[in-house]
C-alpha cells in the first residue's frame, strides 16, 4: 500500500542496504523467487550466490531473524515500485506503469557507446554556440564512408603539422642552413628515384632528410590553412590531401623522423614559414596544442566498454586494416571509431597517466534536468607515461585493464599503490604545481559544460520518461593547461570498489543519487548529498 517495494539487480550491496534502511521490502528476482517456493516459506533460505557479489550483500546486510526474506516471498507477485538494474532492454521500458521508478533510461547509446558520442557530437554547432573540437578529441566512425575519407585527410594533415613542429623542435637554437632548396627539388618534378636514392645515402651516413620534405609539409599546411580561412571559397581550391604530393611516400618519411630518429634539414626561410604557420594555424585548430607531435591515434570498438579492444598506433595503415576487418574478428566490421590519441600534451602525475571519473545523475529529460555530482576521483595507469611506447598498461587507466599489471619497477613510488586517488588529493596535488585555482576555475566548469554539451546532443534520441533517472560516470583526460578533455560517458558506472578511496566514494554517491531520487519527492527540501544541481531547462 506504501508503494515500497523494489528489486535490485546486479553488484549493489548499498542500494539494497539504504532501501531496506527505509522500510522498504525487496522482491527476489524470478529465479531467486522461484528457489524460494521450495522451500517453506518459514524457513527464510537466503538464496544461493550466483556470484561473488552476493556475499559481499550478505555480509553488508545481515538479516538474522530472516524477516527480509519472509517478506520477499510475501510480495513475490507484486510488481516493485522501484528497480535498480544493470541494464534494462528498450522493450521493458513499455512495461512499466507510470510511478515505477526506474534507474535507466532507453537508447542512451546516442552518448554512452564511442559510436554514439562521436555521431551527437558532430551535431553541437547546430544545436548549442559551441564546438565540439575544445574538450572532445577528433574522432571518426571507420564504418562510414565519408568519415573514413575524413580520417585519412586528418591524419596525413596532422602529419605535416607535426613535421613542421619536429623540424622547429631540432633546429632548436642551434645554427640553420642558409642554402635554398634546389629549384629541380621544388616541383612535382622531384623525381621519386632520386628521393629513393637520397633516403638510401641518408639511412647509410646518418645525414638528415632532404629539405623537401619540410617544402611539402610547409605547402601542405599553407593550403590547409587557406581552407579553414575561407580563402577557398572562391577559388574552388582543391582539398590540401589531394594535391600532387606522394602522400604514401610522404607518410613514410614522416615516420621515419617521428618514430625512427631521422634528422631534418630547416633553411632560414624555412624556419621563419614554420614559425608563422604554425602559429595562425593555432588561431584555427582548438586542438593543435594538445595533439602533440607523433601523430598517435586511439582505435576503440565502438560499443565496447572497459578498455576492451582498445589500440594505439601511429600507422595510418594499421587504422585502415581495422576498418576493413583484417584484425580483431570479434568486433563487428565497420564498427571501429578511431580518435585522436586524447592528449598528447597531457598533465601526468609522478610521470603516470591518469584520468577522472566523474559521476552525474540525469532526473529528466523534458525538461533536462543534470545533476552534477561533486566528489569524484583519478585513475592511474601502472606504467610510466610514454609516447614512444604504446602498451595498455601506461595508455588505458581503466581499473579493469590495470588490474592485469604489476606496478613497472621504474614507477614513481609516489603513485598510489591502489592507483586510486580523491579529487581532494588531486586538489592538493594542484596546489604544489602553483595551481591551485584550476580545479574550481578551469577543471570543474570544463567537465560540466563537456557533460551538458553531449547530452544536450543526444537529447532528441533519448527515451524520456517520467519516474526513471539515471547515474552516469564521464571519464576525462587533463591537459597541461588543466583543461579537461572528455574521454567518454558510461551508463552504469561502477559501484564495485578498488581501493579505500572508492569504497567511501562508491557508498556516498549511490546514498545520495537515493536522496535524490526518492527523499526529495516527499520532501523538496531534503539533503541532496554532494548532488548540485547544474541545469534544468
Amino acid at each position: 500500500q506504501e508503494k515500497k517495494i523494489f528489486m535490485v539487480q546486479g553488484p549493489y550491496p548499498i542500494i539494497r542496504h539504504l532501501l531496506r534502511a527505509r522500510g522498504w521490502v525487496e522482491r527476489k528476482l524470478p529465479s531467486v523467487g522461484r528457489q524460494l517456493e521450495q522451500h517453506h516459506p518459514l524457513h527464510y533460505p537466503w538464496p544461493p550466490a550466483e556470484e561473488e557479489e552476493e556475499k559481499e550483500e550478505e555480509q553488508c546486510d545481515e538479516d538474522p531473524n530472516g524477516i527480509h526474506d519472509l517478506m520477499s516471498y510475501l510480495v513475490r507477485d507484486r510488481l516493485p515500485n522501484f528497480i535498480w538494474t544493470n541494464f534494462l532492454e528498450a522493450t521493458d521500458h513499455e512495461l512499466l506503469q507510470q510511478d515505477h521508478v526506474v534507474n535507466h533510461y532507453a537508447r542512451v547509446d546516442a552518448f554512452t557507446t564511442k559510436e554514439g558520442l562521436c555521431l551527437s557530437l558532430q551535431n553541437l554547432p547546430w544545436i548549442e554556440q559551441a564546438d565540439p573540437n575544445t574538450f572532445f578529441p577528433r574522432c571518426y566512425r571507420l564504418g562510414t564512408t565519408d568519415e573514413r575519407e575524413a580520417f585519412i585527410e586528418d591524419f596525413r594533415l596532422t602529419a605535416a603539422r607535426s613535421l613542421l613542429k619536429l623540424a622547429l623542435e631540432e633546429a632548436g637554437d642551434r645554427p640553420v642552413r642558409t642554402k635554398q632548396v634546389p629549384n629541380s627539388a621544388k616541383g612535382a618534378g622531384w623525381h621519386r628515384s632520386h628521393i629513393s636514392h637520397l633516403k638510401h645515402s641518408t639511412a647509410q651516413a646518418g645525414s638528415p632528410l632532404y629539405p623537401e620534405l619540410v617544402e611539402e609539409a610547409l605547402e601542405v599546411c599553407k593550403q590547409h590553412l587557406g581552407v579553414l580561412r575561407h580563402q577557398d571559397i572562391d577559388r574552388g581550391t582543391p582539398s590540401p590531401c589531394r594535391t600532387c604530393i606522394n602522400w604514401d611516400r610522404f607518410l613514410q618519411e614522416y615516420y621515419r623522423v617521428a618514430h625512427e630518429g631521422a634528422g631534418l634539414v630547416l633553411t632560414r626561410q624555412q624556419r621563419k614559414q614554420c614559425q608563422n604557420l604554425l602559429r595562425c594555424l593555432a588561431e584555427q585548430l582548438p586542438q593543435l596544442g594538445m595533439e602533440g607531435k607523433l601523430n598517435v591515434w586511439i582505435l576503440k570498438p565502438g560499443a565496447e566498454s572497459q578498455g576492451r579492444g582498445i589500440i594505439c598506433t601511429t600507422r595510418l595503415e594499421e587504422v585502415l586494416q581495422l576498418a576493413r576487418g583484417f584484425t580483431a574478428p570479434s568486433v563487428q566490421v565497420g564498427r571501429w571509431v578511431v580518435q585522436k590519441y586524447y592528449v598528447e600534451r597531457l598533465l601526468t602525475i609522478f610521470g603516470t597517466k591518469f584520468h577522472i571519473r566523474q559521476w552525474f545523475v540525469v532526473t529528466d529529460w523534458k525538461p533536462l534536468t543534470v545533476w552534477f555530482y561533486q566528489d569524484c576521483y583519478l585513475r592511474f595507469c601502472s606504467w610510466p607515461f610514454s609516447l614512444c611506447h604504446l602498451e595498455r598498461a601506461r595508455h588505458l587507466c581503466n581499473v579493469s585493464v590495470q588490474k592485469w599489471y604489476k606496478t613497472s619497477p621504474d614507477q614513481d613510488p609516489r603513485v598510489p599503490p591502489d592507483k586510486i586517488w580523491s579529487n581532494k588529493q588531486f586538489q592538493e596535488y594542484l596546489a604544489q604545481l602553483g595551481q591551485a585555482d584550476a580545479w574550481h576555475q578551469v577543471l570543474v566548469p570544463g567537465m560540466k559544460a563537456a557533460i551538458l554539451n553531449a547530452l544536450r546532443c543526444a537529447q532528441d534520441q533519448v527515451g524520456s520518461r517520467k519516474g526513471s533517472f539515471e547515474l552516469f560516470g564521464a571519464d576525462f583526460l587533463i591537459g597541461e593547461d588543466c583543461q579537461p578533455w572528455l574521454l567518454e560517458i558510461n551508463s552504469c558506472p561502477t559501484m564495485r570498489p578498488s581501493s579505500a578511496v572508492t569504497r567511501q566514494l562508491c557508498a556516498n554517491v549511490q546514498r545520495d543519487t537515493l536522496r535524490l531520487v526518492l527523499d526529495r519527492k516527499s520532501n523538496p527540501t531534503c539533503s541532496t548529498g554532494a548532488f548540485e544541481l547544474i541545469y534544468k531547462e
